[in-house]
């Protein structure tokens, strides 16, 4: 099952997504997904997405799978997007829009609100604080948005936007979670 990730919930769960193998990337394991997923069970649905960082794209096609209005996801490795758009094709999920592009760059772009963000940057690269006062800052974020951070548990969280509220966290192994609401 290496390169396999499997939908947990919703309209297509229990269907597989590929991906190649690539550095640094690393599926949310689906224990942690399951545990994300009931904590924005309610909001989820009908809302706009943005998987920053897309990877395997497990968040963004679990948050369609269960209801999403839209999802963009955002990968820079054009191998990595080339699956991406392979499963959003075998899924016929015409609200994923898949972006090739370098994550902070689309940032610093024009704003389209999202509800719900996903973080969860290759791990040791500190791209965390900054994404999160790029998403602020540059007003991606609608009016109480939930803003989901993944990233290894040795990363001190600092310099969070001063609105953010934590609603819950977690540690999984090596990583930690963390779940923030836009005040």
């Amino acid at each position: 099952m290496k390169n396999k990730v499997r939908i947990i919930g919703g309209e297509w769960r229990s269907r597989q997504l590929q991906f190649i193998d690539a550095p640094s990337l690393r599926p949310t394991p689906s224990r942690v997904r399951e545990t994300l997923f009931n904590w924005l069970q309610h909001d989820i649905p009908g809302s706009h997405c943005l998987d920053l960082f897309a990877g395997s794209g497990a968040l963004g096609f679990e948050a369609a799978s269960r209801g999403a209005k839209s999802v963009v996801q955002i990968e820079n490795n054009p191998q990595v997007c080339r699956s991406l758009k392979e499963n959003a094709i075998a899924l016929s999920a015409s609200q994923i829009k898949i972006v090739q592009m370098d994550a902070l760059r689309y940032l610093a772009g024009n704003a389209e609100l999202a509800d719900v963000v996903f973080i969860d940057p290759p791990f040791g690269l500190n791209l965390v604080s900054t994404s999160c006062q790029w998403l602020e800052d540059n007003l991606w974020l609608a009016q109480q948005a939930k803003i989901y951070i993944e990233a290894e548990n040795t990363l001190k969280l600092e310099n969070m936007p001063a609105n953010w509220r934590l609603l819950k966290s977690k540690v999984a192994g090596e990583v930690s979670y963390y779940l923030y609401e836009r005040a």
